[in-house]
């Protein structure tokens, strides 16, 4: 386990725990949170806990090309129930994310300076917001990073109605030209989209253009 204190580094992932658990501590600045996702490494943690930093190995992603929409799905976005926009309101998708109760977790990982670091993340052009307007009220969204090298890093998402993040994250894809969707960890709604388990290996090709 690597404790990290001011300067800013990270080991390599590859010492990783096998729950892909990588460092302790740290900072949440910018600039060390820019260096953790090009370097395949994102912080999860809970509002009690101190700063973690993981990097699992497989790795959970969706491919868009690979995306599955239910036949449900499709009839639901042929209705044009939903309007989406992108990076319309960041603010408030990322604040509706950090307060949606999540199934095993006793608190937000999205803390308030979580918050402010991916507000400024957003205003330097690296973090993206998705949002699903119903009759003018925001029902649905989710937010990521995006580095600008194919890779979308998706974090969190709420829904305040039924699918509405399913479509917002569906438009999303179709909309955009990334390779790769990172989703970090396992979730049975992600897997019936088509997301999948990768080898970390592959994914840093990934990240790194190759």
């Amino acid at each position: 386990m690597y404790y990290l204190g001011q300067e800013l580094w990270f080991p390599d992932v590859k010492k990783a725990s096998p729950e892909g658990l990588l460092a302790i501590g740290g900072d949440l600045t910018v600039e060390r949170v820019l260096l953790a996702y090009k370097s395949g490494i994102f912080p999860w943690f809970e509002a009690q806990e101190p700063i973690l930093w993981w990097s699992p190995d497989p790795r959970f992603v969706l491919f868009p090309k690979k995306i599955k929409v239910s036949k449900s799905m499709k009839q639901l976005l042929r209705k044009t129930k939903f309007t989406v926009t992108i990076n319309k309101d960041f603010e408030r998708v990322i604040k509706y994310c950090a307060q949606i109760k999540r199934k095993d977790q006793l608190d937000t990982w999205i803390t308030n300076d979580m918050i402010n670091t991916y507000m400024k993340l957003h205003e330097l052009g690296f973090a993206k917001s998705v949002e699903v307007w119903e009759d003018n009220e925001l029902v649905g969204g989710l937010y990521g990073v995006d580095l600008n090298n194919g890779v979308f890093s998706g974090e969190s998402m709420f829904s305040m109605v039924n699918n509405a993040s399913k479509v917002g994250l569906i438009y999303f894809l179709k909309h955009s030209n990334y390779k790769l969707i990172d989703c970090q960890v396992y979730t049975e709604h992600l897997e019936r989209l088509g997301a999948e388990k990768i080898p970390r290996s592959v994914f840093l090709n990934y990240l790194n253009g190759k």
